[in-house]
């Protein structure tokens, strides 16, 4: 089982993995473009992606659906309410072949089973992911409001995960952001702080999680240094770990070795 983050932010999510015989992209926030030379970047061919994943219908995860399923022909794979709100709000033009789910579901590519995790961030039909190829799995995990009660047990089943540590509690009350976005972003329905991710990291120690990839970080409220150093203190050092960028594709994490960082 192979993980490549695309890009990793509210500038636009992109993640491709390799399980069970199966590619997929999870989330459509990067031009095609983008997705294609960051792929070759790791001797990867877009066009041969086998499905593609959409979490929930905001712009940094959905705006390139089409735009991926017209150049592409990538099959996507998402919930009706999520691609109604997207087609509502965004110009995402002439879709190709689309499967519908429904949160909670279990999908089955090839040998690879895919669990969608209903997520209370503030979205439609908001959903993670893990990804189990009957050896490991691997949580797809953003955009997930709270540290919500299954969320701790589900993350103690994972041998890999990309989690959300999206801001630092001082930096975003002390930064420019006006009140009722402060409240939103640290509200039930926004997103994990730095502490937040750790702690649900820190109780999954012991197990089977062989190490963790930080994602979604704010540009404004956070900084890859602040959420390494918070999840260092918190963990005792004693979790590898690595942050995805922004702006770059990550290195090529893999199952049964300690990522890159």
């Amino acid at each position: 089982m192979r993980m490549v983050v695309l890009q990793s932010g509210s500038n636009g999510n992109c993640v491709y993995v390799e399980a069970g015989g199966i590619r997929l992209l999870v989330d459509a926030g990067i031009s095609g473009l983008q997705a294609q030379r960051r792929l070759a970047c790791h001797g990867v061919d877009i066009r041969q992606v086998d499905a593609l994943l959409i979490s929930h219908d905001h712009r940094d995860h959905i705006r390139c659906l089409g735009v991926l399923q017209r150049k592409f022909g990538i099959p996507a794979y998402i919930t009706e309410k999520t691609l109604a709100v997207a087609e509502e709000f965004y110009p995402l033009g002439r879709l190709g072949k689309l499967f519908f789910f429904q949160p909670g579901q279990v999908l089955h590519l090839g040998d690879l089973a895919v669990q969608t995790i209903p997520t209370p961030h503030d979205a439609v039909e908001g959903v993670g992911f893990v990804l189990d190829d009957g050896v490991h799995r691997l949580g797809i995990l953003t955009d997930l409001g709270h540290p919500f009660p299954e969320l701790r047990r589900l993350i103690h089943s994972l041998d890999a995960v990309l989690l959300e540590s999206n801001y630092d509690p001082q930096m975003l009350q002390n930064g420019p952001y006006p009140d009722w976005l402060k409240r939103r972003i640290r509200g039930p329905r926004g997103h994990l702080s730095n502490h937040e991710a750790a702690q649900l990291l820190r109780s999954a120690l012991g197990g089977r999680l062989q190490w963790a990839c930080l994602g979604h970080l704010s540009e404004n409220n956070n900084s890859p240094e602040i959420a390494l150093q918070t999840h260092q203190h918190v963990l005792e050092g004693r979790l590898p770990l690595a942050v995805a960028s922004r702006y770059e594709a990550s290195e090529m994490f893999c199952l049964d070795q300690r990522p890159p960082g």
